[in-house]
């Protein structure tokens, strides 16, 4: 039988209390860590395989500050569980932070998808670009922009799935976590191609059409791309095919591509 997986959410909350516990008690035996951090020892050895294995996993990995704990446990759980099923004392469980010190970092659900959503998803790197190449043409902006979102959000697939599910399900949390930054990201890419059109770089149309000529093959890619590769595979990694989209895209907003109106049917 094959071995079962080590959950990295597990081996946070293990190396969490383990710190907190060897600072008090340096002979802390495993059974007092697997019960304070709320595993079996079974689960404590799958993960772990020893004390000493334990031990340098707390010596290697640098104690990271709460936000980032707990952003990190709440994507792996995420990925398992819905928004809604999500339980906050179990996130500061795997956190190993106090469930006062999770309020006061991300006061509800909503607050925690923001928080989510700014460190793992694509935005700020899609503002960066336009913040750095405000005036540059699509041709060299488009690019850049395709491979910025398949870097990051590839990084984060599940996730990135997760917060699309919720969002277009009408998650009352999920909605409102995503409406600050959606709507900056979104304001200043819908500038940039407005300006774009009027230098008559790209053919005259929706701002959000076109941004969804862009990204909307993108992020269909990504998310079809492991079920794609399971079934029939793909001859292109991800980098390179999101190239090739882009370029489509680039085809077809460029200026005099739209196709003329259809006539009458017979």
């Amino acid at each position: 039988m094959a071995a079962l997986a080590a959950d990295p959410t597990i081996r946070r909350q293990v190396i969490a209390v383990a710190r907190d516990l060897l600072v008090r008690d340096a002979s802390a035996p495993v059974a007092r860590i697997a019960t304070a951090a709320g595993v079996s020892r079974a689960t404590f050895y799958r993960h772990f395989g020893s004390r000493a294995a334990l031990l340098d996993s707390v010596a290697i990995e640098p104690p990271p500050d709460a936000r980032t704990r707990i952003l990190a446990a709440a994507q792996d759980m995420l990925v398992r569980t819905s928004l809604a099923q999500l339980s906050m004392d179990d996130l500061a469980r795997a956190s190993g932070v106090s469930r006062g010190t999770l309020y006061r970092t991300f006061p509800g659900k909503a607050a925690l998808l923001e928080g989510l959503i700014e460190a793992y998803s694509p935005f700020e790197a899609v503002r960066a670009i336009l913040r750095d190449h405000p005036d540059d043409p699509p041709e060299v902006v488009f690019p850049m922009l395709g491979r910025a979102i398949v870097g990051v959000a590839g990084e984060h697939l599940g996730l990135m799935r997760t917060v699309f599910h919720e969002v277009t399900g009408g998650s009352a949390p999920a909605v409102a976590g995503m409406r600050n930054l959606f709507q900056a990201t979104l304001g200043v890419l819908a500038t940039y191609v407005e300006r774009q059109m009027a230098a008559g770089r790209l053919r005259r149309t929706h701002p959000i059409l076109a941004l969804q000529a862009l990204v909307g093959p993108i992020f269909f890619h990504l998310m079809t791309r492991p079920a794609i590769d399971e079934v029939v595979g793909l001859p292109l990694d991800a980098g390179a095919a999101v190239d090739e989209l882009v370029r489509s895209a680039l085809v077809g907003l460029a200026p005099g591509s739209a196709e003329p109106p259809m006539g009458p049917r017979r």
